[in-house]
Formats: structure tokens, C-alpha cells, sequence
């Protein structure tokens, strides 16, 4: 696999449709090939949320379906570019996979590009890598980042090192070209070659 345009996008049944088809499509304009996986190599149901007028909580549309072209139990983090944890209800039970929680540690670990919309942020706290990391979540989601030490922010775009986050989908025009501009950076570090040793002065 190429590792310099590869880009991994954290899928499972109850994915939001939004969420995941944005920086799906998002990714191919700016070159970089979008790698879709689940707990299995299989195809996953999304879902359409949104929080009507009259509710309080949210509502459930059924969405489309994506190809997982990839398990997680398969998955050598080294290969891949950066990483895209996207919403929805999927993260309640995708951050319990080991092997998931595994990659996630090392896109952290080895300072690659990361986003996260909505519920994505389930899976780095479960991870244990979120401590003193500034995020965007949706609000109901702010216990799970504070209750392993991250730090919410209220905001469509916030950008934390080699983190990115929104707070849900329609925040994705204001963080999603961040993460892409960092993507950009990182596969422009990776081309470069790698600087000869000077010879030495003759005696």
C-alpha cells in the first residue's frame, strides 16, 4: 500500500451517512484515496441523524450502505497516511475493538493527521490519548471527552496539533479542509528525500 495518499475512514452499522461521505468524496478531489474500514470486510448500513424543531433528542433516518474495503484486525497503521473517525452511533460500540483501539494509538503516537465529527471522539477516549487535547465534539458528547481529561471546545473547527474535530456535520465546510491541509503537509514531508551525509573535508 501507498502510505502517501492511503487515508483511513473509521466506519460501522449506525455510521451517519453525512458525516462519512463528506470527507469520503472530500478526500478524492485533493488526490488522497479514501480507505473505508470496519470491524469487518463487509458492508455496513448508515444512518441520516438530525434534531427536529419540536425534539430534544435525535432523530433516525435509515442512510446508505458502505463497502469496508478493510477489518480492523488487518489494518498496518504504518501504511497509512492519516486517520478519520466519523459519527454517528457507531463509536458507542466500535471503541471497544481492540484492534481498532490499537491504530488509533498509533496515528496519535506518530503525530499524523487526525479528524473527528460528533460521536468519532468515543474512540481516541476509550484509546486513552485525549488527555489535555483541546476537541469539538457534539455537546452531548462532551462528558466522554472530559472524563479522560480532554478539553471541550464549542466551536465548527478546532485544531489541536495534528488534531482536527467539528462538532457534527454541519460544521464539515469549516474543519474539513484544516485536516486536508494537513494531510497536504504531511504527504509533502514524506516525498522529500532524504538529505545525503556530507563527505568528508579532504586532509
Amino acid at each position: 500500500m501507498n502510505n502517501m495518499n492511503q487515508v483511513l475512514i473509521i466506519v460501522g452499522d449506525g455510521t451517519e451517512t453525512v458525516d462519512t461521505l463528506y470527507p469520503y468524496y472530500r478526500l478524492q478531489e485533493d488526490n488522497f484515496v479514501p480507505v473505508v474500514a470496519g470491524p469487518e470486510r463487509k458492508r455496513y448500513h448508515m444512518v441520516l441523524h438530525e434534531v427536529p424543531a419540536n425534539w430534544e433528542v435525535t432523530r433516525e433516518f435509515e442512510g446508505y450502505t458502505i463497502q469496508a474495503a478493510i477489518a480492523f484486525r488487518d489494518i498496518r497503521p504504518e501504511e497509512y497516511l492519516g486517520i478519520f473517525f466519523s459519527g454517528g452511533r457507531a463509536p458507542e460500540y466500535l471503541r471497544y475493538n481492540a484492534d481498532l483501539l490499537r491504530i488509533t494509538r498509533h496515528f496519535f503516537e506518530a503525530n499524523k493527521p487526525i479528524a473527528s465529527v460528533c460521536h468519532g471522539v468515543e474512540i481516541p477516549a476509550c484509546a486513552g490519548v485525549l488527555k489535555g487535547r483541546r476537541m469539538a465534539t457534539v455537546p452531548k458528547c462532551q462528558f466522554d471527552l472530559e472524563v479522560v481529561g480532554g478539553i471541550f471546545v464549542n466551536q465548527p473547527c478546532v485544531v489541536d496539533g495534528n488534531l482536527v474535530s467539528g462538532r457534527t456535520y454541519h460544521d464539515h465546510g469549516h474543519y474539513m479542509g484544516k485536516w486536508i491541509q494537513l494531510l497536504k503537509e504531511a504527504q509533502a514531508r514524506m516525498a522529500e528525500p532524504a538529505l545525503k551525509p556530507q563527505a568528508a573535508c579532504p586532509a
